[in-house]
C-alpha cells in the first residue's frame, strides 16, 4: 500500500468552527450568527455540505447564486472556508429523471428517492453529474480568500455500507477480473468447488446479499472469500467516486487540499484503502455512550495512523446532543471541553462542530448546535463553546503539525474485522473492535504513546507491536512481526490469529498458522461459551516481576486450547477438561536477553489484559507516570523542533491528585508546573503542559 504524505490545511491556531447552514434561513439570521461566532472564537465554516439541489435545479441548469452569497458572507465576516462539493446526497430531479442511480439494498430492493447515503456508487449518471458538479463548484471557488480545504462527498458508506444493484454486479465482476485475472485463480480464491461453486463464467457471478450467498444479515454467509472480497470492491467503488470528484477539483485548484469525512472505526469501508487519496484525514467523533473515552482515543489513533502519524481534523463533534440514537444523552458540563482536548491530544489540528445553528426541520432538527432554535448565546453550552474558543486562541500554534511520539504500534485491519465477524464455526458474540480496544485500553491507561497503523505498516521504529485478531495475514506481516522479536522488541498477539489467508481460505497447518514459529505454539483446539460463561486464568509471571503480582483473569468468550512448541506458559486455565494447560505463553526465540512474542488464546477480562500488556510494556521502560491512576490520560504531541507538549486529562468524576511528570508551563493558565509536584485535576480537568528541555 502507497502511503503519501499529509497536505495540511495551512493556518495559524488549531482551527474552530463548524458545519453551517446559512441557505436554509433568511439572511438576517446571518448576521445574527456570525455576531455569535465573533464571541465564541469560531474562525472556520463549512459550507454547501448538502445543497446539490439548489446549486443544480435540473440537469441543465446551474445556479450559484445564493451560495455566491454565502461564501461572500463568510469571507467579509473574516472565517476562513472549508467547501463541500454537496454531493452526499442526491437532489429530487436526478432521481426522477435517471431512476438507476438509486442504491439496492442488501435485502435486494431498489430504492426510491429519499433520506441520504442514495446513490449507487457504479452508476455512470451519478459519477458523472457528481464529478461535474464538483468541477464547477472549484472552477468557481478556487482562489476564494480563506479557502483551506475542499470535503468531498459526506460520510461515505451510510445505510449498510454500499449497494447491491446489477450496475455493481458488473463492476464487481470487473474488479474480480483485475484482481485475478482467470476464473481458475478466482475459484481457488474462493474455494469454488465447495457447494457447487465453480465458475464457468463472468457473467455467473452475483453480488453476495440476501439474495444470494447470506442468511440472517451481512454477517452470516456461505462463502466469505466472495463476500470479503465484495467488501474491498465496494469500498474502492465509493472511493472511485471520491476521485472523480478530487480530479476535477484539481483542474481548477492544484494545491489546496482535499478531505472527505470519515467515521472513525466505520465497518463498511476500509479507511486505510483510502489512505493514499486524502491530504489529509478528517472524521466525525460521535461516541455511542458517556463513558468513552479510551474509544474515542482508539479512534482518533485510527484516523492519525491514516496519513503515517500526520494531524488529523474533526471535522464534526455535537455540542450538546445528537439525534440519530434511541437514547440521546446530554454532555455534562466540561464534557465538551475535555473531549475536544483529547481530540487536540491525540493530534487533531481542528475541532469543529454539526453543527452551527439548529435546522427548523427535519430528522436532525433537535441535534445540538453551537446555537440553539432561538440563536441564544447565554446559554450554559454556548459559554462551554465560547470558552473552548478563547482557549484554541490562548493555545495558538503550540501544536500545530506535531505528532504523537510512539514506540507503541496496534495493527488495526478490515479485512481481519471483516474475515472473522462473518466466519462460522467461532463464536459470533467475540467482536473485532470490541478486542481491539480492549488491549487498546490497557494501553491507554498505562500511559503509553501509540499508533494505530495498518498491518501494511513500516514497523521499524516500534519497540512493542500489539496484533489483536489478527486473523487475516496480508502479505509480509509475519515476516515483519518476527522481525520486531528478532531486534529484541515484543509482540503481542490473540486469538483466531493467522488462521486464514487474504482470500479468507483457512492456512493448511496447525494455528496460528504462519504465526506459529514467532509464538512458539500450536492451537489443537478452539472452545467456545456463551456471553457470562468464564473459565479462570491464573496469570503468574515467571520472572516474577510486573506491578500486581499474580491473578487470577475471568476469561470468556474463546478458549483455544494451545500446546506449546518452545514457548513458556505464564497463564493457565482452571476449568474445563482443558485445565491447567496454557492460557497466555510467552517465547524467547534468542534467550532472555532477546524479543518477546506473548500470545493470548482466550478473552481476558479487563484485569488480566492490563497485566499481560503492563509487563510487555515495562519491559522497555514504556508504562506512563499516571498508569496507576484510573481515568487520568496521558497524550504526547512532539513538534519537529523537538519541543513536548503532555496533555493530562481527567475522565474520572471526581477530583484527582497526581504528581506532574516534568516540569513546564501550562499552555491554558499560563502556570509553571515543577516535576514531582501535586498537581490537583478536577472532574474533566485538563493540564496542557509544555514540558521543559532537561538541561
Amino acid at each position: 500500500m502507497i502511503r503519501m504524505p499529509a497536505r495540511l490545511p495551512a493556518g495559524s491556531k488549531v482551527r474552530y468552527g463548524g458545519d453551517y447552514n446559512p441557505e436554509q434561513w433568511p439572511r438576517e439570521v446571518w448576521e445574527a450568527d456570525y455576531a455569535a461566532f465573533d464571541l465564541a472564537s469560531i474562525d472556520t465554516v463549512t459550507l454547501n455540505v448538502f445543497s446539490w439541489a439548489t446549486l443544480q435545479p435540473d440537469e441543465d441548469t446551474y445556479d450559484f447564486a445564493l451560495l455566491d452569497a454565502v461564501v461572500e458572507r463568510a469571507v467579509a465576516g473574516g472565517r476562513d472556508v472549508v467547501l463541500a462539493t454537496s454531493t452526499g446526497a442526491l437532489p429530487p430531479w436526478l432521481a426522477h429523471r435517471h431512476p438507476e442511480v438509486e442504491r439496492t439494498d442488501f435485502q435486494g430492493r431498489r430504492h426510491v428517492y429519499g433520506q441520504r447515503h442514495n446513490a449507487c456508487p457504479s452508476s455512470p449518471v451519478y459519477r458523472r453529474l457528481s464529478a461535474e458538479l464538483a468541477g464547477r463548484i472549484a472552477e468557481r471557488y478556487a482562489g476564494t480568500p480563506g479557502l483551506v480545504a475542499w470535503h468531498v462527498g459526506n460520510e461515505y458508506g451510510g445505510f449498510d455500507g454500499g449497494c447491491w444493484c446489477e450496475l455493481c454486479a458488473a463492476g464487481f465482476r470487473d474488479w474480480l477480473r483485475e484482481r485475478y485475472g482467470t476464473l481458475d485463480r478466482l475459484n481457488d480464491a474462493w474455494n469454488g468447488a465447495f457447494w457447487s461453486h465453480t465458475f464457468t463464467g463472468w457473467a455467473q457471478v452475483v453480488p453476495p446479499n440476501m439474495l444470494s450467498e447470506h442468511w440472517r444479515g451481512p454477517d452470516h454467509t456461505a462463502f466469505q472469500g466472495i463476500t470479503l472480497d465484495y467488501r474491498r470492491f465496494m469500498s474502492d467503488a465509493m472511493l472511485a467516486n471520491f476521485r472523480d470528484e478530487k480530479a476535477r477539483i484539481r483542474e481548477h485548484d492544484t494545491s489546496t487540499p482535499v478531505t472527505t469525512n470519515f467515521m472513525g472505526m466505520f465497518r463498511p469501508i476500509d479507511y486505510h484503502r483510502w489512505a493514499a487519496d486524502l491530504d489529509f484525514a478528517s472524521w466525525d467523533n460521535y461516541p455511542p455512550g458517556q463513558r468513552e473515552h479510551a474509544r474515542m482515543a482508539l479512534a482518533h489513533d485510527v484516523m492519525r495512523g491514516l496519513k503515517d502519524g500526520a494531524p488529523f481534523w474533526v471535522m464534526e463533534q455535537t455540542p450538546t446532543i445528537t439525534a440519530s440514537r434511541d437514547v440521546n444523552p446530554l454532555k455534562r458540563p466540561g464534557m465538551l471541553r475535555l473531549w475536544s482536548w483529547q481530540a487536540v491530544a491525540h493530534g487533531a489540528d481542528a475541532v469543529l462542530y454539526f453543527q452551527m445553528r439548529q435546522s427548523k426541520g427535519a430528522c436532525e432538527k433537535y441535534h445540538g448546535a453551537v446555537l440553539d432554535h432561538a440563536g441564544r448565546t447565554d446559554t450554559r453550552s454556548f459559554r462551554e463553546v465560547a470558552a473552548l474558543g478563547a482557549e484554541l486562541d490562548t493555545l495558538g500554534d503550540a501544536v500545530l503539525g506535531a505528532r504523537t511520539p510512539a514506540r507503541v504500534a496496534l495493527l488495526f485491519d478490515w479485512d481481519s474485522w471483516w474475515a472473522a465477524e462473518m466466519t462460522d464455526g467461532f463464536n459470533r458474540h467475540a467482536r473485532y473492535v470490541d478486542t481491539v480496544l480492549a488491549y487498546y485500553r490497557a494501553l491507554w491507561q498505562a500511559g503509553a504513546q501509540v499508533d494505530v497503523v495498518p498491518v501494511t505498516a513500516d514497523l521499524d521504529r516500534y519497540d512493542v507491536v500489539l496484533a489483536p485478531m489478527l486473523h487475516v495475514l496480508s502479505g509480509d506481516v509475519a515476516a515483519r512481526l518476527e522481525a520486531v522479536v528478532a531486534r529484541g522488541g515484543s509482540v503481542l498477539s490473540s486469538y483466531w490469529s493467522g488462521r486464514a489467508d487474504e482470500d479468507a481460505n483457512a492456512y493448511l497447518m496447525d494455528a496460528p498458522g504462519p504465526l506459529g514459529p514467532l509464538f512458539g505454539v500450536r492451537v489443537e483446539e478452539t472452545d467456545s461459551a456463551e456471553p457470562g460463561v468464564t473459565n479462570p486464568v491464573t496469570l503468574k509471571d515467571g520472572d516474577g516481576g510486573g506491578p500486581d503480582g499474580d491473578v487470577v483473569s475471568p476469561a470468556s468468550l474463546v478458549f483455544e486450547v494451545v500446546v506449546p512448541q518452545g514457548a513458556e506458559v505464564v497463564g493457565t486455565y482452571g476449568a474445563e477438561f482443558y485445565a491447567g494447560t496454557p492460557a497466555v505463553t510467552r517465547h524467547r526465540p534468542d534467550g532472555r536477553d532477546g524479543g518477546e512474542a506473548w500470545y493470548v488464546a482466550t478473552a481476558l477480562d479487563d484485569v488480566g489484559v492490563a497485566w499481560v500488556t503492563r509487563r510487555v510494556l515495562d519491559r522497555h521502560g514504556l508504562v506512563g507516570p499516571y498508569a496507576d491512576v484510573d481515568d487520568v490520560e496521558l497524550a504526547v504531541r512532539e513538534g519537529a523542533d523537538g519541543a513536548r507538549t503532555a496533555f493530562v486529562l481527567n475522565h474520572a468524576a471526581v477530583v484527582v491528585d497526581v504528581v506532574a511528570h516534568a516540569s513546564g508551563t501550562d499552555l491554558l493558565t499560563g502556570r509553571r508546573v515543577v516535576a514531582g509536584e501535586t498537581l490537583r485535576l478536577e472532574p474533566a480537568d485538563v493540564v496542557v503542559l509544555r514540558e521543559e528541555t532537561p538541561r
